[in-house]
């Protein structure tokens, strides 16, 4: 079911927005000072090309720069991309085939406000606090 929905989500706006999160990611590689900031969007790019059956957990390296590198991004971008998500998912959740895809696009709603100090797994995989190594459920094999 995930691939399903993987495939309408490309069709019906996921392929853009990953595209429009690249050219983000280009732009911020033009000064030195941004490209962590280049980095995060190439995370959501991916993460917005293919959303369902992975999801955003914090990362357990990040530190202050994280922080003020996030406060930054949402004062410059973070709440615009986040609206954006809203008004589309409010949108795409007046047809019952688009409530799914509204649901993935809430779902990006967190990492677009605060992309520093979070990564992208898959859903299937639990990482342990203790040696963070992956953990995989009975029916990821």
């Amino acid at each position: 079911m995930r691939f399903v929905l993987n495939i309408l989500w490309l069709i019906f706006g996921g392929l853009l927005l990953a595209l429009g999160y690249a050219v983000a990611g280009l732009i911020c590689f033009l000064l030195i000072v941004t490209i962590p900031f280049g980095l995060a969007s190439f995370r959501m790019a991916n993460y917005a090309l293919w959303p369902f059956g992975r999801t955003v957990v914090p990362k357990r390296s990040a530190g202050v720069a994280s922080a003020l590198g996030n406060v930054i991004w949402f004062l410059v971008a973070g709440w615009w991309l986040a609206l954006g998500h809203i008004l589309t998912a409010i949108a795409q959740a007046i047809t019952i085939i688009g409530i799914p895809l509204a649901i993935a696009n809430l779902k990006l709603v967190p990492v677009s406000l605060f992309p520093l100090g979070h990564e992208i797994v898959d859903v299937d995989e639990r990482w342990t606090d203790a040696r963070r190594s992956p953990i995989r459920s009975a029916g990821a094999r």
